[in-house]
């Protein structure tokens, strides 16, 4: 079973718009950011489920994002749900009750708020080990927003919330991973492979030291469609050299334990 833990999707009346405000520099879109869009490219590239993560880039959205996610939610589509740090932990949670969702994305870079936010911390707090939390982690922005973010953040969530299903995209710091690996390699934090434009840019070989320090068992799969074709990402990973039981815990395996799925 191949999981992807990493993509975005919108209402198809604003999918082009939210594609076009959230733009990275340097990164095309390689999909449309709609459920039809995503689905189909699941079926061209064999991922059985993905993991559709929402965004609030501001308070006042946090439960219509979460109602739509939560809508597109079935057996082949998980909803990941948003929380912001301009609500208190009550109404983030409520929020997340209420549309019947257990997983949560965080992205700085959109968002405008830092993972050592004390506020954010309040909220990982109460989320506790009942809720999966994955987080972009690293550059992608300004100056000032690729501060908002970093592996020495990730390290330190990690060791105040030992309970928490954390999940650092990237590896734990795209465009840093000198930093993310001197950081975070061994430490007790799940890591996500997602790499834009494609993780075939990074040499095979690191890719797979790094999975090997780490742990295939600490590491999930991810695309980050619609900026990358889950196809490639998929045959990226099967080019590592991993043996056969690390590539299936890589790209399901790890995954489907964290989430219960496996169950």
């Amino acid at each position: 079973m191949i999981i992807d833990a990493h993509t975005h999707v919108w209402p198809d009346r604003i999918a082009e718009l939210a594609l076009g405000g959230n733009r990275v520099p340097g990164l095309e879109a390689r999909g449309d950011g709609t459920v039809g869009g995503l689905t189909r490219d699941m079926t061209d590239s064999g991922v059985d489920i993905s993991c559709c993560l929402a965004i609030a880039n501001e308070a006042r959205h946090v439960d219509s994002v979460n109602r739509f996610v939560a809508g597109v939610a079935d057996a082949t589509h998980l909803a990941f749900g948003t929380v912001h740090v301009g609500l208190d932990v009550e109404e983030n949670l409520a929020s997340l009750e209420r549309h019947g969702i257990r997983a949560v994305k965080i992205h700085p870079l959109f968002q405008r708020f830092a993972l050592d936010d004390p506020r954010l911390w309040e909220i990982f707090e109460a989320l506790g080990s009942d809720y999966a939390v994955i987080t972009h982690v690293g550059e992608g922005g300004d100056e000032a927003t690729n501060r908002l973010s970093s592996p020495r953040m990730i390290r330190d969530i990690a060791r105040q919330f030992p309970d928490l299903r954390l999940m650092a995209c990237h590896f734990g710091g795209y465009k840093i991973l000198d930093d993310a690996e001197e950081m975070l390699s061994g430490a007790d934090v799940v890591l996500e492979t997602s790499w834009p434009p494609s993780l075939s840019t990074l040499r095979p070989e690191r890719v797979r030291d790094l999975i090997r320090r780490h742990g295939a068992e600490r590491i999930v799969f991810g695309s980050d469609w619609p900026m990358t074709s889950p196809a490639e990402e998929i045959r990226a990973i099967e080019a590592l050299g991993l043996s056969d039981d690390e590539t299936k815990l890589v790209l399901g395996g790890t995954l489907a334990g964290l989430l219960g799925l496996d169950r």
